[in-house]
């Protein structure tokens, strides 16, 4: 076998391998990390429980979070997966009682975007109902995935 095809097996077998992570880290929820300024506030927003400070304060979605926790989705008008993302996170805030669904459009707030460290959509922030950052996933979550986050974080 001559050096062509040892570079396109090679290049084959990565391709695989990024591909299969990727399909398994899809939507699986992760820990959390202290995030930037959101536009128009003093002071750094921070994930930190002990701060007190929504994610959202300052902005209009303050006050759609909910009671309990926040299904925090960004999102984007091309997204297919953003679609099946928005069905899944409204069914189960209508489920459990004090969880609220929020949808952004990333596109049109991209300051927050920035400055929650937003890198493609659909991404799903679960926040406490203080709005602070609990977990996020990047990508479709299952049903099941967020039930669990939910019960793990609250």
């Amino acid at each position: 076998m001559g050096l062509g095809a040892w570079v396109l097996v090679a290049a084959v077998v990565a391709a695989l391998a990024l591909g299969a992570w990727r399909a398994s880290t899809n939507g699986v929820f992760r820990g959390t990390h202290p995030v930037g300024r959101v536009a128009g506030d003093a002071a750094p927003v921070s994930t930190s429980s002990t701060d007190g400070v929504s994610l959202l304060a300052g902005t209009s979605y303050d006050a759609q979070r909910g009671e309990r926790a926040t299904l925090l989705q960004f999102s984007s008008a091309f997204c297919a997966p953003c679609r099946a993302t928005r069905r899944t996170l409204a069914e189960v805030a209508d489920e459990v009682p004090g969880v609220t669904h929020v949808e952004i459009d990333a596109e049109h707030h991209l300051e927050l975007v920035r400055a929650l460290g937003v890198l493609r959509t659909p991404t799903t922030l679960v926040l406490d109902g203080d709005g602070r950052e609990l977990v996020r996933a990047t990508g479709a979550p299952r049903r099941a995935q967020v039930l669990s986050a939910l019960a793990g974080g609250l």
